[in-house]
């Protein structure tokens, strides 16, 4: 496996910490998402395959997404990156996802997030990963603070046009995740 550099200890106690959380998402893996390694040799680079939770516009999609763990994990959270296009306030146009849990640990210098909402050591990729699951199963998206600003413009100004992009970006998944 891939070794950073960085203390000797922590790096050994991350990859390990990485391999206990991957073995056991495959060993007991839940519905609604699947997670592997992009690289057999990197823990730190992980592939991820959201399926769109039922009864949401989202439903029947299939989106992929990349997690890229820091050297310093678990103190600082990863980053996590849509390779589906996607179309949702809280997802960057370039697909980076803005999700309180993903953001550093500490205050938030513009005030939306209390500290206790952003990463903790003790958060795990299946609580990042039900935490998107959750985002896109939200009937109305959080417009407080969004990375897609047209987007959440979108929400406010027309609904049923915002909802007829997702649903047309959910097709195009389904039928990518076939190819």
């Amino acid at each position: 496996m891939s070794a950073r550099s960085g203390a000797p200890g922590h790096v050994a106690s991350n990859t390990l910490l990485l391999r206990r959380q991957l073995a056991e998402l495959t060993k007991h893996p839940l519905e609604g998402f699947s997670a592997g390694l992009v690289d057999d040799n990197n823990l730190y680079e992980w592939e991820v395959m959201i399926i769109g939770p039922p009864d949401t516009i989202y439903e029947g999609g299939f989106f992929k997404a990349r997690l890229s763990f820091p050297e310093d994990f678990p103190l600082n959270p990863p980053k996590m990156k849509f390779i589906t296009p996607m179309w949702h306030p809280n997802i960057y146009p370039d697909g980076v996802v803005c999700i309180s849990i993903l953001h550093p640990p500490g205050e938030d210098q513009y005030g939306y997030e209390e500290s206790g909402e952003r990463w903790l050591p003790v958060h795990t990729v299946e609580s990042i990963l039900l935490s998107v699951i959750s985002l896109l199963s939200s009937d109305k998206p959080n417009l407080d603070s969004p990375a897609n600003v047209d987007a959440a413009k979108e929400v406010r100004t027309d609904f049923e046009g915002y909802k007829k992009k997702v649903r047309r970006l959910v097709r195009r998944s389904a039928e990518e995740g076939w190819d």
